[in-house]
């Protein structure tokens, strides 16, 4: 999952600082990510991992370190897959 994150991140984020040099704890947002990449790289993450945020992710906080982002797919993850269980 991280692997595809910082693909997506560096194909779409438009960050200044390589995203191989930073850890998945870094602000995203100092290392150059603006709200429109982070729109763009919002739509490759839901093509990429069949999910859609919901407005209460919508917020510059699920996207202000690659953990976080992690953290939203991996709780948008879990309710897609309670939803198939029921």
């Amino acid at each position: 999952m991280i692997e595809t994150i910082r693909r997506l991140l560096q194909e779409n984020g438009r960050l200044h600082t390589p995203i191989e040099n930073l850890p998945n704890n870094a602000d995203l947002y100092q290392a150059g990510l603006t709200p429109f990449a982070a729109i763009r790289t919002m739509l490759a993450l839901e093509e990429a991992f069949d999910v859609e945020f919901p407005v209460n992710m919508l917020r510059r906080q699920s996207f202000s370190s690659i953990d976080a982002i992690v953290g939203c797919l991996t709780e948008l993850k879990s309710v897609a897959d309670a939803r198939q269980a029921a």
